[in-house]
């Protein structure tokens, strides 16, 4: 994930064509038949069967920015089918987080209908429409809690134009003033005659007209759907039915199946591989090797994996990691107590501390964690004629579609990109080297493009695949003054750059990558003399963000260290809060409800222990008072978990509070229970039974409130998860006495 804050720099894959080409046969090879559809569709929209209502991508510092004049009405982002059926043309990925649901709503208001009347589709390859204008406008990215921020104005936008162009052209159609008409249950409605025509009708007519570039939107007292509660969400039905279809559900005829080898080492490459015994499973193809490793292609993904299973390989170690995790942690502790890269400097801190009457000291260690997401990586590819197609979770398709083309040879505007939704990704989908997909391009050229090849990773793969959010070390040192004021905080922290030898390696400035340092250099507290450093390691282990990125470790430190420091100058903890956050800080509205909502002035049951952490991350602001038992036998249980945001307008309620819910849980989790440990650079947990998330019997009740906002939306999807560990950590002191600095709580 990004944070919002910083703006692309990358210039690749601009191709402006939209690529809605219906997709080809593939050319029967193999004796396996031609490409068909099979319980999914594989021709894409006819842009000529729709109109589509579009407005050019621009810049903008923030999403309440107006957007230039709209360009051409058959562009972008809504499209209405010949039968009257309303398309919304998304731009952002649906990974499970309800944005295709908040999409159709957005158009849905404008345009007046029901969102049970708007189907979502993906679209990609044309950064010129679908460039993400939180981050600059010149890419196409889901991430950064960016959906509905970047989205706010385009589709509401595009949704007002598709119904004044409606309405006009009824107008001309029934040949009445279109003052007297109005939008009726999918259609047009002309109250004194009773004459009706719905959308599909009016197509030729409304593709013809004009487009007002000053169009109003709806003034909020006259939204019905924005910020209404809403428990039906467009994808509900599919999903829990079954019917929804995913990577891992494509079955074609012709299609091969692959499996990959990995170096199980960090670093090591491949020296040499046998492949007689894997060429002689029944069903096995071939087996290639790629620049990752080794492929087994079979009729049968079982297949595959059996020809993996008997697959040699042979790895050089030269360049690998070969450090276990205790030992890294080590390392990076040797690297703390050393000075670092400055990242900031706001008065004196060593003068500071040196005029402080209490002092604390702290190291922090957070481990390598998992996306473990529900759906492991895959893709498929074939080439069909002079284009590649390309199937998959596409979370920055843009830069999927430059490094396929240039590994295939194929010209980037051949390179045909579908949208498929996924079973979960929290930031694993965006790789800067697109790893899935370079893989299966790969595999799908050395078979030298004879038939559609599907590339589906193991849960093995892809847990010790890597992409990990990165292990971290932090030392912090804060003072204390007689009158119990913060008297110098010191801040190193430790962790290799996310951003390192990727295509967004310029965002890294003076050797800072703050997508490390987030939450700390811009944190609302107002700390006269601080100092923040840092230092990037290098390691062949691979890192990524991880949902909430930096916010996952320095809103941990940040916040129970300001916990440590009220428990050490005998300060409320929600009263330190407010004396070192600005009047205007929007921090103050949501620590005051949670703390209102959990009861925070009156004393918990007997038993029971209360924490409390706030924090702001993309642009949203998130309290959380967490609620911990403790058994005679002293045994911790979290109970409850109150949590308040402030989010800007609230667009869909029931989707925020399942956000707020399931950032609440994943942060849990990664506090709780989750590792990725290494061993001699070999990654151990493979699979869930060693990767512990949070079962659902550690599951606490979590209780949502949301503070009523007219500013512009703001990001959902990851702010929930920083504030729980903390807010978990300082309930468990005050049930123990002993500060949790070591994660995760129930390291193994």
């Amino acid at each position: 994930m990004f944070n919002r804050k910083q703006v692309l720099a990358y210039q690749g894959a601009k191709d402006a064509s939209s690529n809605e080409a219906t997709l080809a046969s593939a050319q029967p090879q193999l004796g396996v038949g031609t490409l068909m559809r099979r319980d999914f569709l594989f021709a894409s929209v006819m842009i000529g069967s729709a109109l589509v209502i579009g407005c050019k991508s621009a810049p903008v510092a923030n999403s309440a920015k107006a957007l230039p004049a709209p360009i051409n009405p058959f562009d972008a982002y809504v499209g209405i089918q010949a039968d009257g059926a309303v398309v919304v043309y998304s731009s952002q990925f649906e990974m499970g987080q309800g944005v295709y649901h908040g999409l159709a709503t957005l158009v849905a208001e404008e345009l007046e209908i029901d969102t049970a009347r708007i189907r979502v589709e993906g679209r990609a390859g044309n950064p010129a429409f679908y460039g993400n204008p939180m981050m600059g406008g010149a890419l196409q990215l889901t991430g950064g809690s960016t959906s509905m921020p970047g989205s706010w104005d385009r589709y509401r936008k595009a949704g007002a134009m598709a119904r004044q162009m409606l309405l006009s052209a009824a107008a001309i159609k029934l040949a009445v003033p279109m003052t007297e008409l109005s939008i009726s249950d999918g259609g047009i409605l002309h109250g004194a005659s009773g004459q009706r025509v719905h959308f599909g009708e009016l197509l030729n007519e409304a593709a013809k007209l004009p487009l007002d570039a000053n169009i109003a939107l709806k003034p909020p007292a006259s939204w019905r759907q924005i910020g209404k509660e809403q428990r039906f969400r467009i994808d509900t039905a599919d999903k829990t039915s079954g019917a929804q279809q995913y990577t891992s559900d494509l079955e074609v005829v012709g299609m091969l199946n692959a499996a990959i080898l990995h170096s199980p080492r960090f670093g090591g490459t491949l020296k040499s591989f046998d492949a007689s015994a894997a060429l002689k499973v029944p069903d096995v193809v071939n087996v290639v090797q790629i620049s990752r490793g080794v492929a087994v292609v079979a009729r049968s993904f079982w297949a595959a994996m059996q020809g993996l299973a008997v697959l040699k390989a042979e790895w050089d170690n030269s360049k690998a990691e070969t450090r276990s995790s205790a030992q890294m942690f080590a390392d990076f502790d040797k690297l703390a107590a050393a000075p670092g890269t400055e990242c900031k400097t706001q008065g004196n801190a060593s003068k500071a501390l040196g005029k402080a009457t209490k002092s604390i000291s702290a190291n922090y260690h957070f481990p390598y964690l998992a996306h473990a997401a529900l759906e492991p990586l895959n893709a498929l590819v074939h080439r069909s004629g002079d284009q590649l197609h390309v199937y998959g979770g596409l979370q920055m398709p843009d830069i999927v579609k430059s490094v396929c083309a240039e590994i295939t040879g194929i010209a980037p505007e051949q390179v045909v990109l579908h949208v498929m939704q996924s079973g979960g990704g929290f930031g694993r989908r965006a790789v800067p080297d697109c790893d899935i997909f370079a893989e299966a391009a790969e595999i799908a050229k050395a078979m030298q493009f004879v038939a559609p090849i599907k590339l589906q990773w193991t849960r093995e793969n892809d847990m010790r695949g890597g992409r990990y959010r990165p292990m971290h070390v932090h030392q912090v040192k804060v003072g204390i003054s007689d009158a119990g004021k913060v008297s110098g905080w010191q801040h190193h922290v430790v962790g290799q750059s996310i951003l390192a030898g990727t295509p967004f390696e310029g965002m890294i400035k003076n050797g800072v990558d703050e997508s490390m340092t987030e939450g700390l250099h811009n944190s609302s507290y107002q700390l006269d003399d601080f100092e923040l450093h840092i230092t990037h390691p290098t390691s062949p282990v691979s890192v990524l963000w991880w949902r909430s990125v930096g916010h996952t470790h320095t809103a941990y430190v940040m916040e129970t260290m300001i916990d440590e420091i009220a428990e050490a100058s005998g300060t409320d903890a929600v009263a330190l809060r407010l004396q070192l956050l600005p009047k205007d800080a929007r921090e103050r509205g949501v620590l005051l409800l949670a703390a209102d909502k959990a009861g925070w002035s009156i004393a918990p049951a007997k038993g029971r222990f209360r924490g409390i952490a706030v924090h702001a991350s993309f642009g949203s602001f998130v309290a959380t008072v967490a609620e911990v038992s403790k058994a005679a036998d002293g045994t911790l249980k979290v109970e409850r978990c109150v949590v308040a945001s402030d989010c800007g307008v609230v667009i869909n309620p029931d989707i925020v509070r399942a956000q707020l819910e399931g950032g609440t849980g994943f942060g849990l989790s990664a506090f709780m229970a989750e590792q990725l440990t290494l061993e001699n650079g070999a990654a151990v947990e493979g699979n869930y039974d060693a990767y512990r998330t949070l079962r659902i019997d550690a599951m606490p009740v979590i209780e949502t409130h949301l503070l009523a906002s007219d500013a512009s939306p703001t990001g959902i999807g990851e702010c929930a998860v920083p504030p729980v560990a903390p807010a978990v950590a300082n309930a468990i002191f005050q049930a123990t006495g002993q500060r949790v600095r070591i994660l995760p709580f129930l390291k193994a």
